[in-house]
């Protein structure tokens, strides 16, 4: 897939102010998007330091606060 098969759109005024993208080309795109995020996430959460648990841990952590409401 070639991402740079896009097409511009110009205005009157010969400024950019648009782009059209194929759907695999607008996918491909979301689906680094969505990656860059995680990766992000993932740098965050080491970078604050906070103490990991377990799935099981945090579902009965969750569990518990939802009964004392």
């Amino acid at each position: 897939m070639d991402i740079l098969s896009e097409q511009i759109i110009i205005d009157d005024k010969g400024e950019r102010t648009g782009v059209i993208l194929s759907i695999g080309a607008y996918k491909k795109i979301l689906e680094e998007l969505e990656e860059l995020e995680s990766i992000h996430a993932y740098d965050e959460a080491k970078a604050s330091g906070d103490e990991a648990i377990s799935l099981d841990q945090a579902i009965r952590e969750i569990e518990v606060t939802r009964n004392e409401l």
